[in-house]
């Protein structure tokens, strides 16, 4: 059974959710006519591919960093509905359009449809595309356990979101990275909404007031929503299921700018490490 994936130089949620709306809505309602399947990934597809064919794309949507496929079956037929998780792992990208160019040795997924072709492209194979029959059954049900809440929705409520850092001894952007408190904020968004609230990255989530914690609440959705209003950040191989980059990473307030001089203060921009991660801020105008 496949285990939840949480590596950390994967592709965020804003790059997710950009990929997705570059495809989600030319794909809906398309037929599956065949699918391809190039060296392996990840974790196993779990269905035979022909077993796919004649089903019909009625969806795609996201949780966390897993984008969800909705398939319809034959009400009276032998064609049973299920979902499709893709996820991207550490490189890869998905391409859709009306074709493209023959698989290379990185194209490891190919979904024919009615509406064009759609490419998972992953020099790593750490992506992977898997069958479930359910969101709520196994093998979905298992890797989407335990995601914290998104944070655009109603469920990510500032008092919550203190109480839960309450509980919680590790450092803050630590707590962040983990995902299960709140999904999305990887290390650069992390790092960009910790600069913008004022808090020392390695500060105990603990020991955060409801004061900073409602700071850093507003400042994890301003910094995803600018994300997600420039594409993303584009660094390795990231680009949407349109081709395009991203542009985020341009104003990066401290993430990448070690160093350089703080935008606000103007003291040198710090960089430590915190479980291998690079982590970046600035000491003058972020406190414990």
């Amino acid at each position: 059974m496949p285990r939840r994936c949480h590596n950390p130089r994967m592709p965020e949620l804003p790059e997710v959710e950009i990929t997705r709306r570059g495809f989600a809505r030319q794909i809906s309602g398309a037929r599956i006519d065949a699918v391809r399947l190039g060296a392996p990934l990840r974790w196993p597809l779990g269905i035979e591919p022909r077993a796919l064919a004649g089903r019909r794309v009625q969806a795609v949507e996201r949780r966390g960093k897993y984008l969800i496929m909705r398939l319809e079956g034959d009400a009276d037929g032998p064609i049973s509905a299920g979902v499709l998780l893709i996820h991207l792992g550490m490189s890869g990208r998905l391409r859709f359009a009306d074709a493209l160019p023959p698989p290379g040795p990185h194209d490891h997924f190919d979904l024919h449809t009615s509406q064009g072709l759609l490419r998972l492209h992953d020099p790593r194979r750490f992506g992977a595309v898997v069958w479930s029959p359910g969101v709520d059954v196994d093998p979905a049900r298992k890797l989407l356990a335990g995601l914290g809440v998104e944070p655009f929705s109603q469920d990510f409520d500032p008092a919550r979101f203190h109480h839960a850092l309450r509980g919680r001894r590790g450092e803050i952007k630590q707590v962040l990275l983990a995902g299960d408190v709140v999904v999305g904020a990887g290390n650069i968004y992390a790092s960009e909404a910790l600069f913008e609230a004022g808090i020392r990255p390695d500060t105990p989530a603990c020991r955060i007031s409801r004061r900073r914690a409602d700071r850093l609440h507003a400042a994890i959705r301003a910094v995803l929503g600018r994300a997600l209003e420039q594409g993303g950040s584009t660094l390795r191989d990231f680009a949407g299921a349109d081709g395009q980059s991203g542009y985020f990473q341009l104003d990066a307030a401290v993430y990448g700018r070690a160093g350089q001089p703080c935008r606000c203060c103007g003291a040198p921009i710090r960089l430590m490490r915190q479980g291998q991660r690079a982590t970046y801020f600035c000491a003058r105008c972020q406190r414990r």
